[in-house]
């Protein structure tokens, strides 16, 4: 227990150590699709985060039951749940970062393709709400096809005159979780030590892994590389077919969608060499927007660190992926301009 007197001293030195220090926990964070099978496990992450001081839930269904029961977690971020079109607006007012989980999840035979005119209705909807309630937030798109959601959502704050390509991101995260736990279980390395860059798109072989960029350095015979590239590009059907029509990836979905948005808190709070790789607006490839590192800062995108050295197996992946990212990509602006 501090002294009265060791007290103030304390918190001086906090002070001292960064005047941000309150600043760094006051995120507001808005989960759009709070109630589904992302968007809980995902909130009960942010709730967990000293970085997150409001969080605001929003769904069609479910969300005061979701947030009455997140809020009695021994944490200091403000729970508020928001239920219905008419109560988006409130949800937004004042948020920093927005993350949308929100659509139908895939069920088995189902392509990322297939919840294309669900989902992409949901994101252009919630989207056009964020570019009038919230227009400088960072716009985390988790909503699949993202390699289509992300063109429509700068579509949608470009109709509203308040587009910034360097805060609107599809987190292709758990493509690169998935290809660190791979990696590390072959290699019998810790998975928290390895580092595997995924470049490209977030949808089969768009999805391209850099294995030759891994660190630690790690080398596999051909077959082998072959094999482990296309079971990170299929890991979404693996967990798909082994749930056998209950559901998709949304455990695994909401850590690596929780360790985005820390990420780009972190670096919003002006930590620096903050770097993830994400689908964005991008001028690295013949492709309008592109999956690469990039480093991350106070207002988004500081940096696009580009492909970098990769190898002729890397090299045919990407051109392989051109024409299915384009195509992608044109379906989603070509739905944006005609939503109404």
């Amino acid at each position: 227990m501090l002294s009265r007197l060791a007290r103030p001293a304390a918190a001086a030195a906090a002070l001292r150590r960064g005047l941000a220090t309150t600043a760094q926990n006051n995120a507001k964070v808005a989960v759009l699709g709070a109630s589904g099978g992302i968007g809980q496990p995902l909130s009960l992450l942010l709730k967990n985060s000293p970085l997150v001081s409001r969080l605001s839930l929003y769904d069609i269904a479910h969300t005061p039951g979701v947030a009455a029961d997140l809020s009695h977690i021994e944490t200091r971020a403000n729970v508020k749940g928001f239920l219905g079109p008419e109560q988006l607006p409130e949800c937004l007012k004042g948020c920093n970062v927005v993350v949308i989980p929100a659509g139908v999840p895939r069920k088995p035979g189902m392509t990322r393709d297939d919840l294309f005119n669900t989902n992409a209705s949901i994101v252009a909807t919630l989207t056009s709400a964020c570019a009038k309630h919230c227009p400088e937030a960072m716009i985390c798109i988790i909503s699949n096809p993202v390699n289509s959601t992300i063109p429509i959502t700068s579509e949608v704050f470009k109709k509203h005159g308040v587009y910034n390509p360097n805060r609107i991101f599809g987190v292709t995260t758990l493509d690169i979780v998935r290809a660190n736990t791979f990696v590390a279980e072959l290699k019998g390395l810790d998975p928290a030590r390895v580092s595997v860059p995924v470049i490209g798109g977030h949808a089969g072989k768009t999805i391209i892994p850099l294995i030759s960029q891994c660190t630690p350095k790690v080398d596999f015979p051909q077959d082998q590389l072959e094999k482990l590239t296309g079971r990170i590009q299929e890991a979404g059907t693996e967990v798909v077919k082994a749930k056998a029509g209950a559901g998709s990836a949304t455990l695994s979905m909401a850590y690596a969608g929780a360790r985005f948005v820390f990420s780009l808190v972190d670096a919003m709070n002006g930590k620096e060499g903050v770097i993830e790789c994400a689908f964005v607006r991008s001028e690295e490839t013949e492709s309008p927007y592109f999956s690469t590192p990039l480093l991350l800062g106070k207002n988004g995108i500081e940096k696009n660190l580009g492909i970098g050295k990769i190898s002729p197996f890397e090299e045919k992946m990407v051109a392989e992926a051109m024409s299915e990212l384009k195509a992608s990509i044109k379906k989603g602006e070509e739905f944006a301009k005609n939503f109404k």
